[in-house]
Protein backbone atom coordinates (compact mmCIF):
# COMPACT_ATOMS: atom_id res chain seq x y z
CA UNK A 1 0.00 0.00 0.00
CA UNK A 2 2.86 2.40 0.84
CA UNK A 3 4.33 1.78 -2.44
CA UNK A 4 1.25 2.70 -4.09
CA UNK A 5 0.40 5.73 -2.65
CA UNK A 6 4.34 7.03 -2.80
CA UNK A 7 4.06 6.49 -6.71
CA UNK A 8 0.75 8.13 -6.95
CA UNK A 9 1.94 10.95 -4.95
CA UNK A 10 5.06 10.66 -7.40
CA UNK A 11 3.38 10.58 -10.60
CA UNK A 12 0.58 13.74 -9.26
CA UNK A 13 3.59 15.72 -8.47
CA UNK A 14 5.18 15.57 -12.19
CA UNK A 15 2.39 16.21 -13.80
CA UNK A 16 1.41 19.15 -12.28
CA UNK A 17 5.46 20.08 -12.38
CA UNK A 18 4.93 20.04 -16.13
CA UNK A 19 1.23 21.13 -16.64
CA UNK A 20 1.13 24.13 -14.29
CA UNK A 21 3.64 25.76 -16.03
CA UNK A 22 2.02 25.08 -19.61
CA UNK A 23 -1.34 25.90 -18.51
CA UNK A 24 -0.23 29.91 -18.28
CA UNK A 25 1.02 29.63 -21.46
CA UNK A 26 -2.04 28.07 -22.83
CA UNK A 27 -4.01 31.08 -21.65
CA UNK A 28 -2.02 33.33 -23.13
CA UNK A 29 -2.24 32.02 -26.12
CA UNK A 30 -5.63 31.53 -26.75
CA UNK A 31 -6.92 31.04 -30.47
CA UNK A 32 -3.68 29.82 -31.18
CA UNK A 33 -2.90 26.25 -31.41
CA UNK A 34 1.21 26.30 -31.82
CA UNK A 35 2.63 22.40 -31.96
CA UNK A 36 5.48 24.03 -29.73
CA UNK A 37 6.33 26.62 -27.63
CA UNK A 38 8.08 28.38 -30.88
CA UNK A 39 9.87 27.49 -33.71
CA UNK A 40 13.50 26.54 -34.07
CA UNK A 41 15.48 28.60 -35.42
CA UNK A 42 19.55 27.82 -34.76
CA UNK A 43 22.22 28.84 -37.67
CA UNK A 44 26.20 27.40 -38.18
CA UNK A 45 27.71 30.37 -40.04
CA UNK A 46 31.20 29.46 -41.53
CA UNK A 47 33.67 31.90 -42.99
CA UNK A 48 36.72 31.29 -45.25
CA UNK A 49 38.82 31.97 -48.47
CA UNK A 50 38.50 30.32 -51.95
CA UNK A 51 36.94 30.19 -55.13
CA UNK A 52 34.25 27.31 -53.87
CA UNK A 53 33.46 25.34 -51.13
CA UNK A 54 35.77 22.33 -52.31
CA UNK A 55 38.57 24.95 -51.70
CA UNK A 56 37.60 27.05 -49.24
CA UNK A 57 38.61 26.09 -45.48
CA UNK A 58 36.24 27.70 -42.93
CA UNK A 59 38.39 30.15 -40.83
CA UNK A 60 35.69 30.99 -38.19
CA UNK A 61 32.41 29.33 -37.69
CA UNK A 62 29.49 30.73 -35.01
CA UNK A 63 26.32 29.29 -34.25
CA UNK A 64 23.34 31.74 -34.11
CA UNK A 65 20.14 31.05 -32.65
CA UNK A 66 17.09 33.55 -32.42
CA UNK A 67 14.16 31.24 -30.86
CA UNK A 68 13.28 31.75 -27.85
CA UNK A 69 15.59 34.70 -27.73
CA UNK A 70 19.33 35.36 -29.25
CA UNK A 71 22.18 33.43 -28.48
CA UNK A 72 24.78 31.44 -29.60
CA UNK A 73 28.43 32.20 -30.10
CA UNK A 74 27.99 35.24 -32.71
CA UNK A 75 29.46 38.46 -31.20
CA UNK A 76 26.37 40.52 -32.50
CA UNK A 77 23.41 37.63 -31.90
CA UNK A 78 21.03 40.55 -31.42
CA UNK A 79 21.06 42.46 -34.36
CA UNK A 80 22.22 39.10 -36.24
CA UNK A 81 18.52 37.69 -35.21
CA UNK A 82 17.01 41.42 -35.72
CA UNK A 83 18.38 41.23 -39.70
CA UNK A 84 17.09 37.40 -40.00
CA UNK A 85 13.87 38.78 -38.63
CA UNK A 86 13.71 41.40 -41.40
CA UNK A 87 14.71 39.16 -44.03
CA UNK A 88 12.30 36.03 -42.75
CA UNK A 89 15.26 34.03 -43.15
CA UNK A 90 15.72 34.05 -46.81
CA UNK A 91 19.47 35.64 -47.24
CA UNK A 92 19.44 35.48 -50.86
CA UNK A 93 17.46 39.05 -50.25
CA UNK A 94 20.45 40.47 -48.85
CA UNK A 95 21.58 43.13 -50.82
CA UNK A 96 24.75 45.59 -51.00
CA UNK A 97 23.83 48.66 -48.97
CA UNK A 98 23.56 51.84 -50.39
CA UNK A 99 26.82 54.24 -50.24
CA UNK A 100 29.57 51.44 -49.50
CA UNK A 101 32.05 51.42 -51.79
CA UNK A 102 34.59 48.91 -51.80
CA UNK A 103 37.36 48.25 -54.29
CA UNK A 104 38.16 45.88 -57.07
CA UNK A 105 40.31 43.35 -55.41
CA UNK A 106 39.45 39.89 -55.45
CA UNK A 107 39.80 38.49 -52.42
CA UNK A 108 37.00 35.84 -52.57
CA UNK A 109 35.44 35.05 -49.31
CA UNK A 110 32.99 32.10 -49.08
CA UNK A 111 30.23 31.97 -46.48
CA UNK A 112 27.91 29.34 -45.44
CA UNK A 113 24.88 29.01 -43.28
CA UNK A 114 23.71 25.97 -42.42
CA UNK A 115 20.55 25.09 -40.00
CA UNK A 116 17.12 25.77 -39.25
CA UNK A 117 14.92 29.02 -39.18
CA UNK A 118 11.74 28.62 -37.61
CA UNK A 119 11.33 25.18 -38.15
CA UNK A 120 12.22 25.37 -42.15
CA UNK A 121 15.66 24.08 -43.26
CA UNK A 122 18.11 26.57 -44.39
CA UNK A 123 21.30 26.00 -46.67
CA UNK A 124 22.85 29.19 -48.17
CA UNK A 125 26.30 29.17 -50.00
CA UNK A 126 27.74 32.45 -51.67
CA UNK A 127 31.46 33.87 -52.69
CA UNK A 128 31.71 37.64 -52.32
CA UNK A 129 34.49 39.20 -54.44
CA UNK A 130 35.72 40.47 -51.28
CA UNK A 131 35.44 41.41 -47.34
CA UNK A 132 34.42 44.79 -48.47
CA UNK A 133 31.95 43.04 -50.32
CA UNK A 134 30.76 40.90 -47.54
CA UNK A 135 30.28 43.19 -45.07
CA UNK A 136 27.95 45.59 -47.09
CA UNK A 137 25.79 42.72 -47.56
CA UNK A 138 23.84 42.19 -44.44
CA UNK A 139 26.87 43.63 -41.72
CA UNK A 140 25.40 42.43 -38.74
CA UNK A 141 24.62 38.67 -40.01
CA UNK A 142 28.19 38.22 -41.49
CA UNK A 143 29.80 40.33 -39.05
CA UNK A 144 32.22 37.54 -37.00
Amino acid sequence: MRNTARWATTLGLTAAAVCVPLSGVAQAAEGAAPSALYAPSALVLTLGHGDSAMTATPERAVTLTCAPGPSGTHPAADAACAEMNRLDGDLGALTMREGVFCTKQYDPVFVTVDGVWRGQRVSYERIFSNACVMNAHGSSVFAF
